[in-house]
């Protein structure tokens, strides 16, 4: 035995695992839930598709030509809301109401990774919408102006933030039934009132200033600047997604429940 298996192979090494590889494990674990999900399937990827083709092909809103170029970065944005603010919201909130998120305490994983887990999974889950509804767009004839795809990157990271920040805060402090019924009516209206779908200055006047202040608003704008124009996105919109990410990750760390 000693001949095939050397002194030391079997000696136990205790102590904490690997942080990046549990990152990685808790990840793909949660990015694989995700797309096991039939209705986080239809939310994250069929809509923003429909929508793409629909509002690219139908004169449903007025929007300047080439229609793609004013409909992709608003599809993009509802992309980012999909995943990163509903989808992410439904999911704590069953996972609380099955006990999921209270064994995972139990675990050896620290809470923080818990929490970075499922913002690994919305990232991994925003890219490849990103990366087909892109595809997508560009078989309808959609050119970005190339000096905005950095910017656009950006923003869709802040995005993922603001929303991720406060679809966890939604889902973990409310019963899982309320937070579906909430995080549905919330996505439709910030759809077609929170500057997604109707640009801001198509809005009314109330409603654009209101708009513009809301992460929905502001990555849709900025998105629209930043992939027709390649020019950086304005200073309101970066000021508005870092802060409703700031908000709603320190008001989350106090009242996100773990059951």
């Amino acid at each position: 035995m000693n001949d095939r298996f050397p002194t030391g192979t079997f000696t136990p090494r205790p102590g904490a695992g690997s942080r990046a590889r549990m990152l990685a494990v808790q990840s793909g674990t949660e990015l694989r839930l995700a797309f096991r999900n039939g209705e986080q399937v239809l939310l994250t990827l069929l809509i923003p598709v429909v929508l793409l083709i629909g509002l690219s092909v139908l004169d449903l809103v007025p929007l300047p030509e080439p229609r793609i170029a004013a409909v992709t970065p608003a599809v993009l944005a509802l992309a980012v809301l999909s995943t990163a603010f509903t989808g992410q919201a439904i999911a704590l909130g069953f996972d609380r109401r099955y006990g999921v998120v209270r064994r995972l305490a139990a675990t050896a994983l620290p809470r923080w990774l818990l929490v970075a887990g499922r913002f690994g999974a919305i990232v991994g889950v925003v890219a490849i919408q990103v990366v087909l509804l892109a595809a997508l767009a560009a078989g309808l004839g959609w050119r970005p102006a190339p000096a905005g795809l950095g910017w656009g990157l950006l923003l869709v990271l802040l995005g993922c933030a603001a929303f991720g920040a406060l679809g966890i805060l939604l889902g973990g402090t409310l019963r899982a039934e309320i937070t579906l019924a909430v995080a549905n009516v919330v996505w439709f209206v910030l759809l077609l009132a929170g500057g997604i779908v109707v640009p801001l200055d198509q809005l009314p006047g109330p409603l654009a200033t209101v708009a513009a202040l809301l992460p929905s608003g502001a990555l849709a704008e900025g998105l629209r600047l930043t992939l027709s124009t390649g020019q950086p996105p304005g200073g309101l919109q970066v000021l508005v997604l870092l802060a409703w990410a700031a908000a709603a990750t320190a008001v989350a760390l106090r009242a996100v429940k773990l059951r």
